[in-house]
C-alpha cells in the first residue's frame, strides 16, 4: 500500500522520521507540531511530499498536526533556555546517588509534560531513586534515555582526527555499519587509536569510501601473488588501489607498474586478501 509522507527531524542532524502530510503543503526547513510517543513536539521538515510503500515505515504512521505558530516557536525557544539549570541539578542527583553516568543532555517535550534526560553508562543503571528525586524537582514524569557511545558523541560534539567537525553531529543523521573489514579493503592502520572516533568505535567516514575502494579491487592482483610483465615474472610486494599501480619484485630490480601494463596476474587459491598498511603505498 502506498503511503503519502514527508520526512521530519527533531534534532540537529537528526534521524529523519516519517508523518502523514495531514493534506498541508509544506517546503523544506518549515517548522511542525507533531506527535511522538513522547508528546507534543517541534520538528523540523528535511523532505518534501513523496510516496512510500508499508515496507519503508518502521512504526504506524502519524499525521502531522499544524504548522508551528509563534507561540509554539516561543514555547519551545523557552523549554530550551531551561536546560542548563536542569543539567546542573541532574548533575547533582546524580552525584548524591553515588550513580556512574555521564549525562548528555536534556529536553522538554512543546507541551512540557515529560522531561526527557539522556545519558551514557557502561552498563544497567538503577536510577529509580534518582528519578523519584527529578519527579519531585520539576513536577512532571521523566524519562532517562540512556544512549550508546556514538550517540554520545552526537549530543557533544567535537573536533574529529581530520580536523573538521564530527559528521554525526553536522549532517550524519543516522550511523552505517562499520568494519575492520572496511579499514583492510582501504589498507588502513589497524591500530585503534588511528582509526577510531572520539567515541571510541570505528571512524564513521571508513564507510564513505568503501564502495570505492572495492570498486578499485576490480582486476588487480593481491598482495604477494605473482605476475607476469614485460620484464619478466615477478611478486608483488605492494599496491596502491586508488592509482591502480603495484610494485613488483623482479629477478634483479624492483619496478611499479598499471595493472593495465601486466600481461598476466597468477592468482593462488590458498592466498589469503590481508593487506598490510606497512607494505602498502599511501
Amino acid at each position: 500500500m502506498d503511503n503519502k509522507v514527508v520526512g521530519v527531524r527533531f534534532k540537529k542532524a537528526g534521524k529523519k522520521y516519517y508523518f502523514d502530510p495531514n493534506n498541508l503543503s509544506f517546503e523544506i526547513g518549515d517548522l511542525v507540531v507533531v506527535e511522538t510517543i513522547r508528546g507534543l513536539e517541534i520538528g523540523e521538515i528535511m523532505e518534501t511530499e513523496k510516496v512510500v510503500d508499508d515496507q519503508e515505515l518502521t512504526a504506524q504512521l502519524k499525521p502531522i498536526i499544524r504548522h508551528a505558530n509563534d507561540e509554539d516557536i516561543a514555547k519551545d525557544q523557552t523549554n530550551q533556555t531551561e536546560v542548563p539549570q536542569i543539567m546542573t541539578l541532574c548533575k547533582s542527583y546524580v552525584e548524591k546517588h553515588n550513580l556512574e553516568m555521564k549525562l548528555l543532555d536534556a529536553e522538554y517535550t512543546l507541551d512540557k509534560s515529560k522531561l526527557i534526560i539522556y545519558f551514557n553508562a557502561e552498563g544497567r543503571i538503577d536510577f529509580r531513586e534518582l528519578v523519584k528525586d527529578l519527579a519531585n524537582e520539576f513536577r512532571v514524569r521523566i524519562e532517562l534515555r540512556q544512549v550508546g557511545a556514538r550517540d554520545g558523541a552526537k549530543f557533544l560534539g567535537g573536533i574529529g582526527p581530520c580536523g573538521y567537525l564530527l559528521c554525526c553531529n553536522t549532517f550524519l543523521g543516522e550511523f552505517e555499519t562499520v568494519s575492520i573489514k572496511m579499514a583492510k579493503n582501504q589498507n588502513l592502520s589497524l591500530n585503534p587509536s588511528n582509526i577510531s572516533g572520539l567515541c571510541g568505535k570505528l571512524l564513521c567516514c571508513i564507510r564513505y569510501e568503501d564502495d570505492t575502494y572495492s570498486e578499485q579491487r576490480q582486476g588487480m592482483p593481491k598482495l604477494m601473488s605473482r605476475v607476469k610483465t614485460n620484464d619478466g615474472s615477478g611478486k608483488v610486494i605492494s599496491i596502491n588501489l586508488l592509482e591502480r599501480t603495484v610494485k613488483v619484485e623482479l629477478s634483479e630490480t624492483v619496478k611499479y607498474y598499471h595493472v593495465d601494463e601486466l600481461v598476466e596476474i597468477e592468482e593462488y587459491d590458498n592466498l589469503d586478501f590481508v593487506e598490510d598498511s606497512n607494505t602498502a603505498d599511501a
